[in-house]
């Protein structure tokens, strides 16, 4: 089931970038961000209602509450940045630099979470770094 959610994932994450590009022509790009931040906020806490989720809040531990809201500030100024690369770039040149986040995530996960970095993990690293490159030079 995980596979589903993020194939779904990678195509909302496309159409998020076509949309934004035609929606932030002319629009500041911290304003976007806000506008789509506050969309966000609501669709989130309407699913937390909707599966009645909400009584879970107390239930979170200091530790996680430290680390989602980290998380939240990295979303954040991924998205400020991200926003502002699309204003002023290409998207064909800004999203396949966006996704070496991949890339990132893989080692940063070595090196925080231990998890495995295996020869398949290594080469797909490299093959998506070698892919960005020459998408935008």
């Amino acid at each position: 089931m995980w596979l589903v959610f993020a194939l779904l994932s990678a195509v909302f994450a496309a159409l998020t970038s076509i949309l934004a590009k035609i929606g932030i022509d002319g629009v500041n790009s911290n304003l976007a961000t806000a506008i789509r931040t506050v969309v966000v906020v609501v669709m989130s806490w309407g699913m937390v209602f909707l599966t009645n989720a909400q009584s879970g809040i107390t239930e979170i531990s200091k530790k996680s509450w430290i680390f989602l809201v980290l998380s939240g500030l990295a979303t954040g100024a991924s998205w400020l940045c991200y926003y502002r690369a699309l204003q002023i770039g290409d998207a064909s040149k800004v999203v396949p630099i966006d996704k070496l986040s991949v890339v990132i995530t893989l080692v940063l996960a070595f090196v925080f979470l231990h998890e495995q970095f295996t020869a398949k993990s290594l080469i797909g690293c490299v093959l998506i770094g070698i892919g960005t490159l020459i998408m935008v030079i």
